[in-house]
């Protein structure tokens, strides 16, 4: 069966039908965070995340245009990926809602490059900014790993509208890594 003309007759999807699809495909849950010019951390919990390349080490964050945070990243030279933990699930809540300071009150600290680390995470990756993409109502963010720390522990998980938790954890040790 040859594809020749299907785009000519093909339709996109709804919205919500493309949403109920793509919620088939479990992912982690991420808080990707950044800092703005005048020292301020912002961060949003995002599942839209993925390795792209390991040399050099890429990866990509997708941003909705309609993010609070969406001119913090775009002005960014570094972010951080912070890899969310099984029991983690309030944090993901917090940086999902609107209307609020997410860092007020939390605690973290400044990695090398300057992007909000989250505590007690099971990994993060600081990265410098490489490429930006305007793809439909998202913006690609493209990152290259310049810090990486993994941690023990069981991931948070995101299927079909929900969070869940692995059957079964898989631990694995402490690890550090950091690109010159």
């Amino acid at each position: 069966m040859s594809s020749e003309g299907a785009q000519d007759r093909a339709q996109p999807v709804a919205a919500d039908d493309f949403r109920r699809a793509c919620g088939r495909f479990a992912t982690g849950v991420t808080i990707a965070s950044v800092v703005d010019p005048h020292g301020t951390p912002h961060g949003l919990t995002v599942n839209s995340f993925t390795s792209v390349s390991l040399d050099p080490p890429l990866v990509l964050v997708a941003v909705g245009h309609t993010a609070s945070v969406m001119e913090a990243f775009r002005e960014a030279r570094f972010f951080a990926v912070n890899v969310l933990g099984a029991g983690q699930r309030e944090l993901a809540d917090r940086f999902a809602r609107k209307g609020q300071d997410r860092f007020d009150g939390l605690a973290w600290h400044a990695g090398e490059t300057g992007a909000p680390l989250l505590e007690e995470t099971l990994g993060e990756i600081e990265c410098a900014m490489r490429y930006r993409f305007t793809a439909g109502d998202h913006d690609l963010l493209v990152g290259q790993a310049v810090r990486t720390e993994v941690r023990a522990g069981a991931p948070l998980v995101y299927f079909g509208g929900s969070y869940r938790k692995l059957a079964e954890g898989e631990s694995a040790g402490v690890s550090r890594s950091r690109i010159d």
